[in-house]
């Protein structure tokens, strides 16, 4: 088992999210005593009579003052049995692409909904983006179960519609948990409640510190962007010459054989540099500097990868976008990409399909895709890019798409990701008719 685990939650506004990860914090004790003091202040001047324990999450100012979240809120924590990492994110729609950043690293997504309300708009939004980033495995906390009198008839109702969308979005059903759950109380946070008899599961606790987690990228292949290029010259080290960066993904050791891409160069690691001194290897997560034996024409934006599993260099690829930005995407669309550490001019070419991830449905040749919307496009760019599927390499199988006229980022983007057909649910083209679903799934989340 993995001694860390990252989470991201998500789930629709007010449906309590920085509550839950408050309760987390403070009933795991992970929450320092000036920080309680000031929480206690806050919730004081507000007038209530216990802590607002969200307050431990919503650090931005304007959060505070609408009781809202809307940055990504990264907490860390940790028990006896397990060390996590939390992106809390944002749950107005308008704040999707947060949602994205937040879970594009998470193992195991967290999705809340209110009692009241159930599944709603929202939650099928989260469930799809979740999936469509590769997220492995998925909780639903239904919160508020205080406010429908614990009842265990709703909340079967809510799981079981859960897990029928979860499912045909590709998830396995041992994949998806469900929790009834009182952020504010505490029930089933982190300790088992007296008033839900009728449950016998974990507590989401319990849960986190239980679940299987895939191992992160040490045994995929090496990937190394490179971010800088270090030449001193200086008297003690006049022929030095290293390319620093992070290592996105697999190991590399001294001795290894490597090629430069996109140039398709090879040489042989002489060593690897850290601030700490030199390393025998370095794996995925680290920053280091490699050297070679060669003096190759490498400059930021090029990537090392192993020379025996090298990811294809191409300047056309297919790609699932989740659009995040109010100016829609048409065909023919000049952006940039932003792949690793290079950025290259390109042009949207094609729009393939348009998902709808409330109905999982999917439209054929849509005339464009709108804020927040996801679908398949194809790619060319201006200059030849090594890229791997996204269900290879999380990393090295995503890309930003940019404005090139003031640099914001239009989409989140992940090569070769099929959209879903689901069993049952017909495609269609725009305005036309129906035509016969397939069995594309848009990730495979595995187990």
């Amino acid at each position: 088992m993995s001694d860390l685990l990252r989470l991201a939650t998500a789930g629709s506004v007010d449906d309590g999210k920085s509550t839950l990860v408050g309760r987390l914090l403070y009933d795991t004790k992970s929450v320092l005593a000036d920080t309680l003091d000031a929480v206690h202040r806050a919730s004081a001047d507000r007038g209530l009579t216990t802590p607002d324990l969200s307050l431990l999450v919503d650090g931005l100012r304007s959060e505070r003052e609408q009781g809202i979240t809307i940055d990504v809120a990264y907490r860390y924590f940790a028990t006896p049995k397990r060390s996590f990492v939390l992106a809390d994110t944002p749950g107005h729609v308008q704040y999707t692409r947060n949602t994205v950043t937040g879970a594009s690293t998470a193992q195991l997504g967290v999705l809340l909904v209110d009692a009241r309300k159930g599944v709603i708009e929202q939650t099928r939004r989260h469930a799809a983006v979740l999936a469509l980033l590769g997220v492995p495995r998925l909780v639903l906390a239904v919160n508020k179960i205080d406010l429908v009198d614990f009842d265990e008839v709703t909340f079967s109702r809510i799981a079981k519609e859960f897990t029928a969308h979860a499912t045909a979005l590709g998830y396995a059903e041992d994949a998806v948990v469900e929790i009834p759950v009182s952020a504010l109380a505490g029930d089933n946070v982190v300790e088992r409640s007296t008033r839900t008899p009728w449950y016998d599961g974990p507590t989401l606790l319990e849960h986190l510190e239980s679940v299987p987690v895939e191992p992160d990228a040490h045994d995929a292949p090496f990937r190394f962007p490179v971010q800088y290029v270090i030449r001193p010259r200086t008297a003690e080290h006049p022929d030095y010459r290293g390319y620093a960066g992070q290592v996105a993904a697999g190991t590399v050791r001294v001795g290894d054989e490597i090629a430069v891409l996109p140039a398709g160069l090879r040489s042989t690691v002489t060593g690897i540099d850290t601030a700490d001194g030199p390393l025998p290897e370095a794996s995925s997560g680290q920053s280091v500097t490699l050297l070679l034996a060669h003096d190759l024409d490498i400059s930021r934006g090029d990537l090392i990868s192993a020379a025996g599993d090298q990811p294809t260099v191409t300047d056309e690829f297919e790609a699932t976008v989740c659009w995040l930005s109010e100016k829609a995407l048409t065909p023919g669309a000049r952006v940039l990409v932003k792949h690793g550490t290079r950025t290259v001019q390109a042009i949207v070419t094609e729009l393939r399909t348009r998902f709808d991830e409330q109905k999982l449905a999917s439209t054929d040749a849509p005339g464009s895709l709108s804020l927040n919307e996801i679908g398949q496009v194809a790619v060319r760019t201006a200059e030849p890019i090594p890229v791997d599927d996204y269900a290879k390499d999380r990393r090295t199988g995503a890309f930003l798409v940019i404005d090139a006229a003031d640099g914001s980022t239009l989409a989140a983007g992940l090569v070769g990701a099929p959209l879903p057909e689901v069993d049952g649910v017909e495609s269609c083209t725009e305005g036309g008719d129906a035509a016969q679903p397939d069995s594309h799934a848009l990730v495979s989340p595995g187990p």
